[in-house]
């Protein structure tokens, strides 16, 4: 029995989400196109903050991610400021990119304890719930074994979860360049806690269903990281585009783990207006398996 199929019996006959990302970045690329219909690009696009505006942005933005993208990441934050409203557009763009053959990972940042962990992640990644994402990105600062529940529940549906490491607002570097005083990882950053917890969790897997998120334009040795200990876990690294990442660096960025890695992108693909969205897309597709193929 191979590793993926030990995975897909572990979810109840559904092919677990390592395994369906490493497939969807196989056959298209490893490009993660954010969904971020923030105000001022609806505005500037002539759409609405209601449910017909943020329903054509998401079509848009999936649209152009057919075929060519890995995952679509809908920044949950700009659907809910519409309310009921905004939750039936996300609903709709969900069940697009589904549709559509792309992976979704509902950008979220969820995190607690206990049964209310619990139910957030059913909400986002039971098969059968309102959302059925692929994924969702969740908080581990309340500590990382609050995230048991949601990794387990995730496990269950072959969904997966993306865990907060090293992030790019500068207001997190304090936080997560402290030095733990106690546990299994003591003397070491708790982003590197969090990595080396993440690594752990994936053991056996040959792309873990747990993944991290490191920011692009982070030099990772700052946080106490070294690439070598992400293990198999995925990593989701926004920052590319717009923020001054650039895809050509993966493999300096990432080292060996650069293979692992979701270029994340959004506002960067906005930026020629709707009409140019799927060029640009692609543009980034061709411009991954390029800097990945040039020194594999």
């Amino acid at each position: 029995m191979t590793a993926a199929d030990v995975q897909t019996v572990r979810t109840g006959g559904t092919a677990s989400f390592g395994v369906r990302l490493a497939s969807a970045i196989g056959s298209r690329s490893a490009l993660c196109v954010g969904i971020d219909p923030h105000a001022a690009t609806l505005a500037a696009w002539g759409l609405g903050r209601d449910e017909a505006g943020l329903t054509a942005f998401g079509a848009t933005l999936v649209d152009a991610a057919a075929g060519r993208a890995a995952i679509v990441k809908p920044q949950v934050a700009f659907f809910e400021a519409a309310g009921v409203a905004g939750y039936r557009a996300l609903d709709a763009t969900i069940r697009r990119a589904r549709d559509a053959g792309l992976l979704v990972v509902a950008d979220v940042k969820r995190g607690d304890i206990g049964t209310t962990g619990d139910d957030y992640a059913l909400a986002w990644l039971d098969r059968d719930g309102p959302f059925a994402a692929d994924a969702m990105t969740v908080s581990p600062y309340l500590g990382y074994g609050s995230l048991a529940g949601t990794v387990a529940l995730a496990r269950r549906n072959g969904a997966g979860v993306f865990v907060l490491a090293a992030t790019s607002n500068p207001e997190a570097r304090v936080l997560q360049t402290a030095v733990l005083a106690e546990g299994p990882w003591a003397g070491r950053s708790v982003a590197a806690g969090i990595v080396l917890d993440v690594a752990d969790d994936n053991r056996d897997q040959s792309l873990g269903d747990v993944g991290l998120v490191l920011g692009a334009t982070l030099d990772l040795a700052d946080f106490g990281i070294d690439a070598d200990t992400i293990g198999s876990a995925p990593v989701l690294a926004p920052g590319f585009g717009a923020q001054g990442a650039r895809i050509e660096d993966l493999r300096a960025l990432y080292g060996a783990r650069a293979e692992q890695v979701l270029v994340s992108e959004s506002r960067g693909l906005l930026a020629d207006g709707p009409d140019g969205v799927a060029a640009l897309v692609a543009d980034r597709a061709e411009r991954i398996r390029a800097a990945l193929g040039a020194a594999a």
